[in-house]
Parts: structure tokens; C-alpha cells; sequence
């Protein structure tokens, strides 16, 4: 039997089955995919991110991949241009984009040196529950082979915004808004080492810098244009860049794209109930809003090292859990609100609404 088992092993999963294991609690890790791949991410850490990383001594194998600092930004609407810096954290004072497959690879690479058991490949079919709780998992490989039952004293669902540990659990949801953008990007190559962003009527464009001299490019597009854009999504984000960053299109001229179009048109906004008998949802499993202020991978480190404070030593006794997650829940509610409020305002694309460069300053 297990203390915890953590489902996905992303940002959220690894993060805290590393913080979960160092505090000496036997902890199982298991994940869909075989290999780390990069997934559809806008990639920016924020400087309390940052400095998560480096409390938990990962930094360093971060910034050995290469991707560089991020301390200043410039949003620029329409004439208007502000010079901006992240907001420090704990004396960190840069932010930094790394690719997910890199950023990912340490974190798991993290857990399992704590102690932490991975098993990629594995998908989980179904919970148990006994007496209204769960008490483990039932898994599967994604090949279909015989099922595996593993139990724990509490089971963490970080799999992500379609959450199957959400769906089984019957998470309710709290808070829901309908999707405001679809969002398209790419890498380029040859661009300024600079985080940007840019806004026009009903339109964003943001250049991210990361790793190999690339830089991420993305368009954000009003909801009710998704079906248009995802038809001919590389011109769509193309002429985008044209209209609202035409400097951005110009060097764009003199460098290269690197990678085909990602994107997406489900960019939901809620936040569900975040934990019950034996179970708790980190990162966007609990919690996602549109990417347009970049702050998933920075809520799900938040949410990790909560998560694991509030548990503490008290994980075997289960009147303790149970408080330790009511107070993640609500804890989790108070510090990520704000940043949801300010997030849909901005996913408005309306210049008249207050925005600018202020969500990508970062606070938590």
C-alpha cells in the first residue's frame, strides 16, 4: 500500500510527488505517456515559479537546459508602450521559459531521486472507493494489457483540465466562465530575447524566448473565430502578427519557422471543488483559465508546495488529511481567485478593459 499516489506526471504530479516523498511518504507516480513530450504550453514561469524551483534545489538543472533569463517585458496597444519588469519573488527576479519536454524531464528525474516510484505508460481506468472513499486505483497500460489495482491513504488527480481523477471523483465544479480565445503559436528563430506582448481590438500576440534560440510565438483569437482560424491556422496566425506586432513580423522576415502550428480552441475558465474523502485535484485538473496571462505552470508549482505544507506529518492520521485538504482547498481558492478575475478580464480583448503587461508581471 501506498501513502499517495499521484496521477500525472506533469508540473503538478511531479511537483508534488517530489515534495511528497522528500517528506518521507511512499509514493507511487504513474502517467498516460511513455516518453516526456512537450505539450501545448505557453511555457513562461513567473519569478515565484522561479523561485519555487529554486527552494526545491531543481533550478539549476533547469537553467542548465539552456533557456535564458526574462527580465524585462514590453507591451505595447496600439501606440502605447510600457517597459515593464516580472515582479521579483523572494529575491528572484527573472522569469524564464523552458520547454516542456526539459522543464517536465527534471521534475520527474526530481520525484523519483526523492523516492518516488514512476510508472509511465499507465493510464488509470477507474478508482476505488470503499465506504465513500477512495482508496486507490485501478490502472491499465495504454496497450490494453491485464488491470492493476494499487491502493493509497490518498490518491492526488494532476491530470490535467479533462481530469479522469476529477470525473470519478465527481468533482463539482465551483466557478465556471464560458471560453473568451482560441490560442495559435509556433517557434521562430532569429527573434529578440525579450518577452512581448502586443495587443489591437479583439486581438494578442505574445513573443516568449526559450530554449535553442527560439522563440515562442503566439496569436490569441476571440472564441467565436475558431472555426475560421483553425482552417488555415499558420496565415491566420501570420496576419495576426502583422496587424498588431508589424515589428515582430518584420523580424520574423529575417529568421525561420522551426516547428508546424500548435493551438487550441478549448481554453476552459472554472475551478472545481478541489478535494474530498481521499482524494485532492492539483494544477489544471482543479484549476485552469486561458492561457493568455501564462500562468498554469506557476499556479500548478503554488498549488504543489501547498499541497504538501498542508499536509505535513499528518497524512496517516485521516482526521488530520481531511483538514489539511479542507485548508488546501480553501487556501488554493483565496491565492489563485485574483488571478483568474484579471486573466478572464484580459482574455476579453478589450483594449478598454484594464490589462497590459500587469498579469505577466506574476503574483502569487
Amino acid at each position: 500500500m501506498y501513502d499517495v499516489i499521484v496521477v500525472g506526471a506533469r508540473v503538478a504530479g511531479a511537483s508534488t510527488a517530489m515534495l511528497l516523498a522528500r517528506a518521507g511518504y511512499r509514493v507511487l507516480m504513474v502517467d498516460r505517456d511513455r516518453v516526456v513530450r512537450d505539450t501545448l504550453s505557453t511555457l513562461h514561469i513567473h519569478p515565484s515559479g522561479v523561485a519555487a524551483l529554486h527552494r526545491w534545489n531543481v533550478l539549476p538543472e533547469v537553467l542548465a537546459t539552456g533557456c535564458p533569463p526574462l527580465e524585462r517585458i514590453r507591451h505595447a496597444a496600439g501606440d502605447a508602450v510600457v517597459n515593464d519588469t516580472p515582479e521579483p519573488a523572494d529575491g528572484v527576479r527573472a522569469a524564464y521559459a523552458p520547454r516542456r519536454r526539459l522543464l517536465d524531464a527534471v521534475l520527474i528525474r526530481a520525484a523519483v531521486d526523492a523516492g518516488a516510484e514512476f510508472r509511465p505508460n499507465t493510464c488509470v481506468n477507474d478508482l476505488l472507493f470503499e465506504d465513500g472513499r477512495v482508496v486507490g486505483v485501478r490502472t491499465g497500460s495504454i496497450r490494453g494489457e491485464a488491470e492493476h489495482t494499487e491502493r493509497a491513504r490518498l490518491v492526488v488527480g494532476a491530470d490535467g483540465m479533462r481530469s479522469a481523477v476529477a470525473a470519478r471523483a465527481a468533482a463539482p465544479l465551483l466557478l465556471q466562465e464560458p471560453h473568451h480565445t482560441c490560442v495559435y503559436y509556433t517557434y521562430w528563430s532569429e527573434l529578440p530575447t525579450q518577452l512581448r506582448t502586443f495587443e489591437g481590438p479583439g486581438r494578442w500576440v505574445a513573443t516568449i524566448p526559450t530554449n535553442d534560440g527560439a522563440t515562442l510565438v503566439a496569436a490569441y483569437f476571440p472564441q467565436s473565430r475558431f472555426a475560421e482560424v483553425r482552417g488555415d491556422a499558420l496565415n491566420s496566425l501570420l496576419d495576426q502578427v502583422g496587424k498588431t506586432a508589424p515589428e515582430v513580423r518584420e523580424e520574423m522576415a529575417a529568421g525561420r519557422r522551426l516547428e508546424h502550428v500548435h493551438g487550441t480552441g478549448d481554453q476552459r475558465n472554472f475551478f472545481r471543488e478541489a478535494q474530498g474523502p481521499g482524494w485532492v485535484l492539483v494544477g489544471d485538473a482543479g484549476h485552469h483559465k486561458d492561457s493568455i496571462t501564462a500562468q498554469g505552470i506557476t499556479d500548478a508549482l503554488y498549488q504543489a508546495q501547498l499541497l504538501a505544507d498542508c499536509v505535513g506529518d499528518g497524512l496517516h492520521d485521516p482526521e488530520s488529511l481531511s483538514s489539511a485538504l479542507k485548508r488546501f482547498a480553501v487556501q488554493r481558492l483565496d491565492a489563485l481567485l485574483p488571478a483568474y478575475r484579471s486573466t478572464l478580464r484580459t482574455a476579453r480583448l478589450d483594449m478598454r478593459t484594464p490589462g497590459g503587461a500587469a498579469p505577466l508581471r506574476g503574483r502569487i
